[in-house]
C-alpha cells in the first residue's frame, strides 16, 4: 500500500520515535505502516490524520490535496 506517512513525518522533521511519543503509536508499527507492510486500522488513520492535520485520503494517496474537506 502506497501512503504519504513517511513524507509527512520527514516534512515535519520528526523521527518515528518522536511520532510515537506524540501519538502513542508504537515505532515498530509506524515503520510497518510507512513501508506498506501493514495497513493502519481506521482508528490509527484518524489519529495520524489529526496529528499531521491532513485528510485520511491524503495519507492513503487518494488525493494530492492534504487539506481536510469539511
Amino acid at each position: 500500500m502506497k501512503n504519504n506517512l513517511k513524507v509527512l513525518r520527514k516534512s515535519k522533521g520528526y523521527t518515528q520515535i518522536a511520532v510515537q511519543m506524540k501519538t502513542g503509536i508504537e515505532q515498530a508499527l509506524l515503520s510497518k505502516f510507512e513501508n506498506g507492510e501493514r495497513v493502519p486500522p481506521t482508528e490509527t488513520l484518524i489519529r495520524l490524520a489529526d496529528f499531521y492535520n491532513v485528510s485520511i485520503d491524503y495519507i492513503l494517496c487518494r488525493t494530492e490535496n492534504p487539506n481536510i474537506q469539511k
